[in-house]
């Protein structure tokens, strides 16, 4: 493996678990219907269809589910507030002794998706900010440019005046996490947690982290 210069993290399911997220903004929501509306089991049902596998239209089946009649301007004003809410999250164990770990031993910087709000957001509830040399919003540059647009990817070696082969990047989801970075000649890491959401699975090959993880920290026998 070339020299390392600079560890990138991707950050939803790689530095905490994205599940935390979307409870919070359930509760978000519910917080506002019950105040709104004297509606008091948004969240409950909505937890429920997301633990039930369900993805998507989620505010629209929870309402339905609750026989509220809505129209698309609700829909909207629900995910307003799902976006822009104040998170409550926290790092997983591992993310945080190896934030603390590798800052020590290299530059860092982490790569995201996601409404520029809401990313930030995020980053802020979990107060990791200073400890990245190079954060790079995807959704700044517009939707386009999210993984596995080469851009942000570029934003980082530009930011930090590096090259690709002095470049590892960590993530979770290899239908976008990888490809790019792999062709910009980025090692590639794939954090695999026994429960994350991606794990089990299989993409094409170019699609594929070079190496694979159980923890964070195993970074330290990688490097």
């Amino acid at each position: 493996m070339s020299e390392i210069e600079v560890i990138v993290f991707d950050l939803d399911d790689t530095l905490f678990p994205e599940s935390e997220f979307i409870r919070s903004g359930f509760q978000a929501v519910g917080d506002w219907m019950s105040n709104e509306y004297s509606v008091f089991n948004f969240f409950e049902i909505a937890w429920q269809l997301f633990l039930d596998g369900k993805r998507g239209k989620i505010f629209n089946l929870t309402l339905e589910k609750m026989g509220v009649n809505y129209e698309l301007s609700t829909i909207q004003k629900l995910l307003q507030i799902y976006r822009e809410h104040k998170p409550n999250i926290s790092l997983h164990e591992d993310a945080k002794l190896a934030i603390d770990y590798f800052q020590q031993q290299s530059k860092l910087g982490l790569i995201t998706d996601g409404y520029l709000e809401t990313q930030k957001n995020k980053v802020k509830a979990l107060a990791i900010e200073s400890n990245f040399n190079v954060i790079v919003y995807s959704d700044l540059y517009g939707r386009d440019s999210w993984k596995p647009s080469p851009i942000p990817y570029l934003k980082v070696m530009e930011t930090m005046q590096c090259q690709g082969e002095s470049c590892l990047y960590i993530g979770d989801n290899p239908n976008k996490d990888f490809v790019t970075a792999k062709k910009l000649n980025w090692t590639t890491v794939q954090i695999c947690r026994e429960f994350g959401e991606y794990t089990k699975v299989m993409s094409e090959e170019s699609h594929e982290a070079k190496f694979k993880i159980k923890s964070l920290l195993d970074l330290k026998n990688l490097l």
